[in-house]
């Protein structure tokens, strides 16, 4: 057994803190009355969530087809599956106060995989792999073998028949980005990986210019790029020096009680040489298949995860500053802190993202809707899947409402 799981196994026989986590096999349920909570408007938040039903194609191959699929090098490069109804699970004060649908289904859960992603690199900060967030990525990064095609622009790395080693972050512009940079999702970075350019993520604007317009300072524009994900998750491969799942496995889901059916996936090529090994480097989301595949239950012990910031029990499992990092939001997006948290403060417009709830609160989204909502205000987590965007402040406005302590 290793020093770490034999901490744990001693801090989980210490007495509890008075803050309630579930068990692995076992997870208490209360009476929304018993925690301060109103049965009626719950279940008015629950038939609000089945009428809002995503109506986007329950495979979500067919769905990618007719959205990511139609930009460029949209084709699909890892697995996806056929989603099941509307799920979801409310918990407060650590208990299952409601559940609908088949909570123990697992299913894709999109960009919700960032947030997943993103816990790894903070493990990897607590653990002193990674010396200051604000470190240039290019001190960490060595040459890798990449697919042919792949890699920083403008370089032949088949000049002498064989593919020479690529690099990602040799540019002028790419080094100068950060951990923090690729956490926030504002680095820029310019390149392509596993045969998707960062330009063909959600491309606006003139297509002649998408490959040659001016890259902006990393740190000062937010945008949403899959491709810059998986770059994160391939130098995160690297720090570690291990396959990505098995930190989190290790570190994370087994420490929380998880269930032993989530997987995360990569593509059918995004594999390295590592130590002599073929490791994997997972995706940071389904944009073209692959990413985390959990339960809603998983999904909820999660949210649980982020809402104790990172403490189970007697156990910290990932430190509180982690936490404080992720909820801050930066001057490239103030509604945005490090993937995947939604932060429910006021936009640019002055408008919060969802109206009804508290400033304080977050989600964790991916496509579908795939939400976790946390309110540290309220103690409360809420899983719902496949839900309308437009559904989800009407949804989550009953079951605030529904608190009557």
């Amino acid at each position: 057994m290793s020093r770490f799981a034999l901490l744990l196994a001693f801090a989980f026989a210490l007495p509890a803190t008075g803050q309630y986590v579930p068990e692995r096999n076992s997870w208490e349920t209360r009476a929304p009355e018993t925690v301060g909570m109103d049965a009626a408007l719950i279940q008015e938040a629950i038939e609000i969530h089945r009428a809002g039903e995503s109506t986007a194609p329950r495979d979500q191959e067919d769905g990618q087809n007719r959205s990511f699929g139609r930009e460029p090098m949209g084709f699909p490069i890892g697995p996806f599956s056929v989603r099941g109804a509307p799920s979801g699970v409310v918990l407060r004060h650590g208990y299952i106060v409601a559940e609908w649908g088949d909570t123990r289904r697992v299913e894709m859960t999109h960009s919700v995989t960032k947030s997943f992603l993103s816990s790894v690199v903070g493990l990897a900060w607590q653990d002193g792999l990674i010396a200051d967030l604000d470190d240039p990525v290019h001190d960490y990064m060595a040459p890798v073998d990449l697919p042919v095609g792949d890699g920083e622009p403008g370089i032949d790395r088949t000049a002498f028949g064989r593919p020479d080693l690529a690099t990602l972050f040799e540019s002028e512009h790419n080094r100068r980005i950060t951990w923090d940079h690729l956490l926030r999702q504002s680095s820029d970075w310019e390149g392509t990986l596993w045969g998707k350019p960062d330009w063909a993520d959600r491309p606006t604007g003139d297509a002649s210019e998408w490959r040659t317009r001016e890259r902006h300072a990393p740190g000062t524009v937010f945008e949403y790029n899959d491709t810059r994900v998986n770059v994160l998750a391939l130098v995160a491969t690297g720090v570690w020096r291990r396959p990505l799942p098995e930190i989190l496995r290790e570190r994370i889901m087994d420490p929380i009680g998880a269930s032993p059916t989530w997987r995360w996936h990569g593509y059918d090529n995004s594999w390295i040489t590592l130590d002599g090994a073929m490791v994997q480097a997972v995706s940071g989301g389904g944009h073209w298949g692959g990413g985390m595949f959990l339960s809603a239950r998983d999904q909820a012990r999660f949210g649980l995860f982020t809402l104790r910031q990172g403490q189970w029990g007697e156990v910290s499992l990932l430190d509180e500053e982690w936490f404080d990092m992720a909820t801050t939001p930066s001057e490239a997006n103030p509604t945005y802190g490090f993937m995947n948290y939604f932060l429910n403060l006021p936009g640019e417009d002055g408008e919060k993202r969802y109206p009804s709830v508290p400033a304080t609160a977050y989600a964790h989204l991916g496509n579908g809707t795939n939400m976790v909502y946390v309110d540290p205000e309220n103690d409360l987590v809420v899983v719902a899947r496949w839900i309308q965007g437009t559904a989800i402040d009407p949804f989550l406005d009953a079951i605030v409402r529904s608190i009557q302590d």
